[in-house]
């Protein structure tokens, strides 16, 4: 279900001044949602404790002209353990979505997925973090407790049902859930899997409602790997393709245009 319960978002920040410094704070001291915003120039880091998304964030931080890059994220206490999920699928849909254990029976969910056709989407925790196939290996969804599919606030349900997430007409999902069932030890190296059709949270009377709430086929999938929580991701450059930060900032999660190598997709002008 929604929840309002802040959280600490950690962004890099292109900044080189304290007027650059002034301009974010602006942007996101007395915002609903923003309670507190701390600055770094020299690491080029903003600290904001918010209940927004962390895309709501990162657009306030973007009104100023200046990119943002989220780092870490992270609880207004000590967390347990934090993921993402990187979603894609043959279509255009893609998205990241973060999980962060908060308490032993608090796990929180932020997400945006860009792409969908406006309306609800079924999203939904899968047993295998298997891509052979697509989002057609990922399994069913995970449900160790052997029962029947329900929505997020049902006791009778799997642990991987995480209800609908809603497109808006620009076909953006930008979302933050609590759920009380999902332990993130238990989902890394699993999927996340975004369908194309509503979920009936296990209430429609169709045939498949108790199994998969009858949200359709597989839409945009990903892998839930184990991420960085506040102040441990000191990355500047990742290893595997040579792209830096903010050329990150810029280019597509995954695929075509992901690499410096590939020409059709031009650097980043910092």
């Amino acid at each position: 279900m929604d929840t309002q319960r802040p959280t600490k978002l950690e962004f890099a920040v292109q900044m080189t001044c304290e007027r650059c410094a002034n301009k974010v704070r602006a942007a996101l001291e007395g915002k609903p949602g923003v309670k507190s915003v701390s600055i770094d120039v020299g690491k080029e880091q903003v600290l904001v404790e918010s209940a927004l998304t962390s895309a709501e964030v990162q657009t306030l931080i973007e009104s100023t002209g200046r990119r943002a890059v989220l780092k870490g994220f992270g609880g207004s206490e000590q967390d347990l353990v934090s993921a993402v999920a990187m979603l894609s699928g043959p279509g255009t849909v893609q998205g990241v979505v973060r999980f962060l254990q908060l308490a032993e029976e608090r796990c929180l969910i932020d997400g945006t997925i860009d792409g969908l056709e406006p309306g609800p989407h079924g999203l939904h925790v899968h047993t295998l973090g298997d891509l052979t196939l697509g989002c057609l290996s990922c399994g069913e969804h995970f449900n160790p407790f052997g029962r029947q599919h329900g929505g997020p606030g049902d006791s009778e349900r799997h642990v991987g049902d995480l209800g609908n997430i809603v497109a808006g007409p620009d076909g953006r999902a930008s979302f933050r859930l609590e759920d009380s069932q999902l332990k993130v030890w238990d989902v890394i190296g699993r999927s996340l899997v975004v369908d194309t059709e509503e979920d009936d949270l296990g209430r429609g009377g169709h045939i498949l409602s108790k199994q998969t709430g009858n949200s359709g086929e597989r839409l945009a999938c990903g892998i839930i790997a184990r991420s960085a929580s506040l102040f441990q991701n000191p990355k500047q450059i990742c290893t595997c393709d040579g792209v830096t930060l903010w050329e990150e900032r810029d280019r597509p999660i995954a695929g075509k245009g992901r690499s410096k190598a590939d020409t059709d997709t031009p650097s980043a002008h910092l």
